[in-house]
């Protein structure tokens, strides 16, 4: 308990899924959140932690307009009286839209949204860091569709593989600071971006075979995700710089295999 005492976290996409389950482990072990979502839903969020008696205060935000994480940066600042770890979490999937579909104005949102916004988290974030006593923590997430083919479509795998770049270039950029970087890989994990085939398989009765194809053998759950974005934006992690770390049953540790798997 308490690894965050006193620190103050900002969260985006904290209304649902993998931002939700963050702000509420990030509050219980002692942060001071900022939720951030584009849903007035996010309420809900902060009202939970502050209900089990955290702090935490939620805002409706853009995560891809740099002037919306601009003023997100600074109420957190002024808010908390400083900014100790950005969770530059939130993003969109754009569906499963066949590559010969795709159109410009897709990828634009995708970019905009999936790694413009990280990349704005990781700007003004530091910035305010840095106008501190330096240090700090950053974390993006990214996917391991951002690592390998066949984990996503190609516009959305496009944007993740970016954010695994821009942790790894932005954490060069920041060297000597003591501002952290690093990235989060999630596999096949059950949130509101992804309900839609949990939901069909059930409707199937198939959920069970959701996942089957990595080690773990099932889906995750987003407070396991969660859980490594509290190890990264801890003390704990200070010498974790510039990472893309996969959270996916072990998916990514194999390249594809059409064969029967034994125990």
């Amino acid at each position: 308990m308490n690894r965050l005492a006193g620190k103050s976290v900002i969260i985006t996409g904290a209304a649902s899924g993998i931002g939700r389950a963050a702000a509420l482990l990030f509050a219980g072990e002692g942060a001071k959140v900022l939720a951030v979502d584009r849903s007035e839903s996010v309420q809900q969020t902060a009202a939970a932690i502050v209900a089990a008696h955290g702090i935490a205060e939620a805002t409706v935000a853009d995560a891809g307009s740099e002037e919306d994480v601009t003023r997100v940066v600074g109420h957190a600042a002024s808010m908390f009286g400083r900014l100790d770890v950005f969770w530059a979490n939130a993003g969109i999937s754009g569906g499963w839209v066949p590559l010969l579909d795709q159109t410009v104005e897709l990828w634009n949102e995708q970019l905009r949204v999936n790694l413009i916004g990280p990349f704005l988290a990781v700007k003004h974030a530091a910035r305010q860091m840095l106008a501190q006593d330096g240090g700090g923590a950053i974390i993006c997430t990214a996917s391991v569709a951002g690592l390998k083919a066949n984990a996503g479509v190609a516009h959305y795998s496009a944007a993740k593989a970016g954010v695994i770049s821009l942790v790894q270039t932005t954490s060069y950029a920041l060297s000597g600071t003591g501002i952290r970087v690093n990235a989060i890989c999630p596999g096949f994990i059950e949130t509101g971006m992804t309900r839609p085939t949990f939901d069909k398989a059930r409707e199937r009765g198939t959920h069970d075979r959701i996942g089957a194809i990595n080690p773990a053998r099932r889906a995750g759950q987003p407070e396991e995700i969660a859980a490594m974005g509290l190890f990264l934006a801890s003390d704990e992690a200070s010498y974790v710089n510039g990472q893309a770390i996969p959270v996916d049953g072990g998916l990514s540790a194999s390249v594809p295999y059409a064969g029967k798997l034994r125990p």
